[in-house]
């Protein structure tokens, strides 16, 4: 197989069918190389004809709590206060710092999603967790 820029979709499907025929290849070997070098392009080219949009910081939140059974008491729990998890989740109060780096911590949610932009309840503009 021939290592060369990917530029259309053709090109993208060849490559990721070359991953798939080199996945499970022996790390050192020439096969290895190449899967390696293939998934490094079809990462770069993914990066720039389909971006992953990051979501919005409070559904993230929500997604995790429902995705492993969780309430707005576990959340609470975490920060130590039923009326801030209750105002953060009703998009009341802006996430602080401290508060991103407790969630980003114990609930593993990346940070660079926590501080994104997002609407408070009866804001027009989006608000940086502040």
């Amino acid at each position: 197989m021939k290592i060369r820029p990917i530029r259309t979709r053709r090109d993208h499907a060849e490559a990721i069918a070359g991953i798939e025929r080199l996945m499970g290849a022996r790390k050192g070997t020439p096969e290895a190389d190449r899967l390696e070098v293939l998934a490094a392009l079809v990462s770069a080219y993914e990066a720039i004809h389909d971006p992953i949009n990051l979501p919005d910081p409070i559904e993230a939140i929500h997604v995790h709590m429902v995705e492993r059974g969780m309430s707005q008491s576990d959340l609470a729990s975490l920060l130590g206060s039923k009326s801030l998890a209750s105002s953060i989740l009703n998009r009341k109060r802006a996430m602080s710092l401290e508060v991103i780096r407790k969630i980003a911590e114990a609930w593993d949610i990346p940070a660079e999603i926590l501080v994104r932009r997002y609407r408070l309840a009866g804001d027009s503009s989006a608000t940086r967790a502040a």
